[in-house]
Order: C-alpha cells, then sequence, then structure tokens
C-alpha cells in the first residue's frame, strides 16, 4: 500500500512538472512570435483605461497580451511606424473610459495630428464618450456615433476630497507643517474645504484645460474657441443634437464605419490590426535613446513587494536603474520622462544625485508628463533642458512635514499605552502622541533647511537668483503654459521635442531613426510572481480596486509622513 501510495505521488508531481514545463516552453514561444500584420489593414486605436509610461510587466500570453493598452513610448513608436507602413490605410479611434491625464491626451492627440500628414485617414467612432473621449476624437477627419447613444461633453468639473470629519470620528489627528503658501497638501486630512490659495490656483488648472479643451475641439470640428464654449453649456448631447450641432459628422454602427472607411481608401476588404498587437511589430531600428521612466510617489529604499515596481520611484531601485543606463554604452541618449506628484524629500535628493551623475555622462533632457510636480520637479532640474506640456501639473516647490497620531482611536478601542524615553526628542515621530511645542518648532527648522536647499537647487538648475526662484515658489502648483512663462521649464512639447532634442545634444542626425529603449525594462511574469507574495498580490489588487474608486485619496508618501517634496493636491478632473 504505501509503495502504491508513493508511486501515484511521484506520478503525480512528473505529471504536473511536465504541464509546467510544457506551459513555460508555449509561453515562451509565444512570446518571442511577431504579430502578422496583414495588407489592406486600418489601425485600431481601442485605448480604454490608463496608458502608462511604462508596462512593468510582460506576460507572453497572446489573449492577456492583447488586452493590455501600449505605453506612451509604444503609441509614439507606432504612430510613426503606421504613417509609412503600406500595409495600414488609415486609423479607426475608439477610446472609451479615459483614466488618462490631460498631458497624455496632448501627446496622444499630436501623434495622431503627425500621422494624418501621411495623407492617411482618421475616423473616430465614439461609445459613451465623455471630454478625454472627445478630446482625441476632435482630431479625426470623420466623427461617427451611435443613433442612440449620449455624447457627454458638458464642461469640466474638478473634485477635491477631504477627510478631516473622517478621522475625527475614527480619533485620528494628522499635524502638519509646511513652508510655502500654497504648500497644503495636509489640508486633505486637517481640514473639510478648499483654503483661499487652493481655490485659487484650482481655478487657474480648470481655466487651462478648459481652454485648451475648446481651443483644440474646435479646430477639429472647424469652429472658433468661442462657439465651442457655447456648445458646451448646451451639453450633455443626445446623438441627433450632435450632429445637428457639428460636434459629430455622422450617426451610425462599427460597421457603418468600416464601410465608410473602405470607400475612402479604395480597398474592397479593409483588415483590422488593433494597437494593442501592432506596437509589438514594429522593428527595432534606428539610434538607441533610453526613456527612463519615472512615474508614482517618490520613496525611500526599494518599493513594497513586486508589483509596486511601476506604481512608486523607489531612490534605492529608481538609483540602480540610472546607473545601468549611464553604464550601457549602447544608449546615445537619455529622456527622462517624469509622472510624479513627488514625495519623500531624501529620496529625491539622492535621485537627483544618481541624475545629474547620469546627465554628466550622456546627453539628457527632461520630458515631463501628466504631472511632474515637487518632488516631481526637484528630480527633474539636473540642469538639462526641460519640456512639458501646456497642461502638465508642475511646480509645488515647496516642503511639508506630517504626523498621523491614533492616541484617541486608542481610546475608543480601549487600549492603553505607556511610553518610556531616554532624550527629549526620542517619540518625536510616535503615532501614539501628538508634537509638543518643543518637537514642532525642531521640525520647523528641518522643514525650512529643507525649503531652502530645493529653491537654491532650483536656482542654480535654471540659472536664476533665489529671490526670483522663492516668489515662484512657495508650493505653487504652475501648468505647464505657465511654467514656461515663468522660466521652470524651457519649451513646451511631448516626445516628438523631446527625441528631436536629445539627439541634437547626442550629435546625431536630425533625420535619423530612434530606437526608444524603455527603463527599467519590463520583467517577465515569473520574476514578478517569484519575487511577490501572496499578500503582496493581494494588496496590489485592493489598492488598486480602491484608489480607482476613490481617486482623491492621499499618496503613499503622504500616508508614510516624514518631511516631504509632494503636490498639495490629488485631483480628479471629469
Amino acid at each position: 500500500m504505501r509503495k502504491f501510495f508513493w508511486g501515484v505521488l511521484v506520478g503525480l508531481i512528473a505529471t504536473v512538472l511536465g504541464l509546467v514545463i510544457i506551459v513555460l516552453a508555449v509561453v515562451r514561444l509565444a512570446a518571442h512570435k511577431q504579430p502578422t500584420i496583414a495588407a489592406n489593414s486600418a489601425l485600431v486605436l481601442a485605448l480604454e483605461g490608463n496608458v502608462p509610461e511604462a508596462n512593468a510587466v510582460d506576460i507572453p500570453i497572446p489573449f492577456i497580451q492583447s488586452q493590455a493598452n501600449p505605453a506612451v513610448h509604444d503609441l509614439w513608436s507606432s504612430l510613426r511606424e503606421a504613417a509609412r507602413d503600406h500595409r495600414i490605410k488609415a486609423i479607426v479611434l475608439q477610446p472609451k473610459r479615459l483614466l488618462i491625464g490631460w498631458g497624455k491626451l496632448e501627446e496622444i492627440h499630436e501623434e495622431l495630428l503627425d500621422f494624418k500628414k501621411s495623407g492617411k485617414p482618421v475616423y473616430a467612432f465614439l461609445q459613451g464618450a465623455g471630454s478625454k473621449e472627445y478630446y482625441l476624437a476632435s482630431v479625426a477627419d470623420k466623427i461617427y456615433m451611435s443613433p442612440d447613444d449620449m455624447l457627454d461633453v458638458k464642461g469640466l468639473r474638478l473634485e477635491a476630497m477631504y477627510f478631516k470629519n473622517t478621522l475625527d470620528k475614527l480619533g485620528i489627528t494628522v499635524q502638519v507643517d509646511h513652508i510655502g503658501r500654497y504648500k497644503d497638501a495636509g489640508d486633505i486630512l486637517t481640514k473639510t474645504n478648499m483654503s483661499p490659495e487652493t481655490r485659487e490656483v484650482l481655478n487657474q488648472v480648470l481655466d487651462q484645460l478648459y481652454g485648451d479643451f475648446c481651443f483644440t475641439a474646435a479646430a477639429g470640428r472647424h469652429k472658433t474657441p468661442d462657439q465651442m464654449r457655447a456648445l458646451v453649456d448646451q451639453g450633455p448631447f443626445l446623438a441627433n443634437d450632435a450632429k445637428s450641432n457639428g460636434l459629430v459628422d455622422q450617426l451610425g454602427y462599427e460597421d457603418e464605419v468600416y464601410s465608410d472607411l473602405k470607400k475612402k481608401v479604395g480597398v474592397q476588404n479593409l483588415n483590422k490590426t488593433n494597437i494593442k498587437s501592432y506596437y509589438r511589430a514594429v522593428p527595432e531600428r534606428g539610434d538607441r535613446i533610453a526613456v527612463l521612466v519615472g512615474q508614482g510617489d517618490i520613496i525611500s529604499g526599494q518599493p513594497d513587494g513586486a508589483f509596486a515596481n511601476n506604481q512608486v520611484i523607489a531612490s534605492a531601485a529608481f538609483a540602480k536603474v540610472i546607473r545601468q543606463v549611464r553604464d550601457d554604452k549602447s544608449i546615445k541618449g537619455v529622456i527622462l520622462r517624469v509622472d510624479s506628484p513627488g514625495g519623500d524629500s531624501v529620496a529625491s535628493d539622492e535621485i537627483l544625485h544618481e541624475l545629474k551623475l547620469l546627465s554628466a555622462r550622456k546627453p539628457l533632457v527632461i520630458s515631463m508628463s501628466d504631472v511632474a510636480a515637487s518632488g516631481g520637479y526637484f528630480i527633474s532640474v539636473t540642469g538639462d533642458p526641460i519640456l512639458a506640456y501646456p497642461n502638465t501639473i508642475t511646480g509645488s516647490i515647496g516642503v511639508l512635514y506630517g504626523k498621523p497620531t491614533i492616541r484617541d482611536l486608542y481610546g475608543k478601542l480601549g487600549i492603553s499605552e505607556e511610553t518610556l524615553m531616554r532624550g527629549k526628542f526620542a517619540d518625536i515621530d510616535s503615532i501614539s502622541s501628538p508634537l509638543t511645542d518643543a518637537e514642532q518648532a525642531k521640525l520647523h527648522q528641518s522643514i525650512e533647511v529643507t525649503y531652502k536647499s530645493f529653491v537654491a537647487k532650483v536656482a542654480a538648475a535654471r540659472k536664476k537668483n533665489y529671490d526670483q526662484i522663492d516668489a515662484l515658489a512657495q508650493g505653487r502648483v504652475w501648468m505647464g503654459t505657465q511654467a514656461r512663462q515663468n522660466g521652470l521649464v524651457d519649451q513646451l512639447g511631448g516626445l516628438d521635442s523631446a527625441v528631436s532634442l536629445v539627439r541634437q545634444k547626442a550629435r546625431l542626425s536630425g533625420t535619423g531613426e530612434t530606437d526608444l529603449i524603455v527603463y527599467p525594462p519590463k520583467r517577465s511574469l515569473f520574476e514578478v510572481l517569484t519575487s511577490s507574495s501572496n499578500q503582496d498580490v493581494q494588496e496590489a489588487i485592493v489598492e488598486r480596486k480602491i484608489r480607482q474608486t476613490l481617486p482623491g485619496l492621499p499618496s503613499r508618501a503622504l500616508l508614510q509622513g516624514g518631511l516631504l517634496r509632494i503636490l498639495p493636491y490629488q485631483l480628479s478632473i471629469q
């Protein structure tokens, strides 16, 4: 009986191992197989949800791979390739439920405009479209929408969440000190509504975004910005109203879009090629330019679990990647792509130090995405050229310190605690007791020194004096257009401009090919799973769902406390 049992067990183990080997072999083959692009194809941009700066995990399973959105640099490479690819006859744009910021919207919009220079048409098919989807669709030669659909274009709304009343009910208090009139990141934890300074800046943000929306949509629909503003005030629109007001061209269904497009490009059969497959077929050629992606909150040390690698800029891990780029002799130049609200003060300084060493070795250009504020701006001031979109959220040069206290929560739960100390300030970071006056004074000295260092480093990099930058600092958020006017960035533009500039700095041909190499590189699914615990996976899934439901939640860095260079707000602009 015992021999029979062990025989069955060994047989099961051998079978499982065999299946695992077969699956891994199939996956490996799938990973190296290039998608086949049919002749007479329409490139379908069915973008939904987020478009990341970089995809962290490579899952070489065709079905799963085909569901993942391409990253920003993938879109850039794909649309440039599609413009000259004789197999691609047109683009069909189908944006849905976009969760990206307005900087990335500008990037994709400009890439589509560049594609149209090839003479190939761009059609858009809208389903349940809002302002972001319509912003992209306005680039199209022809816009379709379903006859019974609604065009939810009615202006922009900004929502800022405040958690003080909730924390009061829980018995949690947060003490925040800051340098800079506008450095009010702690307000979401300590107040119940906007301060006058917050309201001033957020109205400025809305004015910029709304003005750009009306200007861009009007240009695409051959209207004036004032005409577009008047139309938006009448929204949202039923399908017939959208057509009669010239916001869309045709009411119809998806098959009718392709029937129309076949006549436009003069072919009998038009194949569909999804962008999620096409970008994997784009050939690698040209000069190797690194795109060093920093996205997410800036934290100290290593990320908490492998699934967090693409959500934070962890100083130790990011420094290692910077050194990898610096030592790679095949890399001709570097674009630092920043999409970060900032975070830990010391971590930001460590990253900036490594970036300056990189800048001394290779041509470097900074390209700001949706957000490059506070610590995100700090790591950008290497002294190299900085580019931003008109709608990039940047600036916020300031410092704050936050400390939560849960003593009252302990009381509600019936928990008592005693503390023994040696040293006057031994409990300065204890969450069991609030800061004393002496501790507050001690910490205020620290943030004053950190703020002055921040301003001084920006002044040196931007070739201005301390007082000039101090007047622009104070924690104030600027949009890209204003940052350019104030000398905080050098020019307005996206990846095209960044590539052109870094090629110029590297003394490469202005007409040469560019192969964008993304760092950190994608990790295999095997690497992620073997370096992650079940808890890592569960926490990553839960946090993602919570933040999708409550986009105004405080950032990780703010919840960790300490000296921070971080954007004052978590914004949801719809």
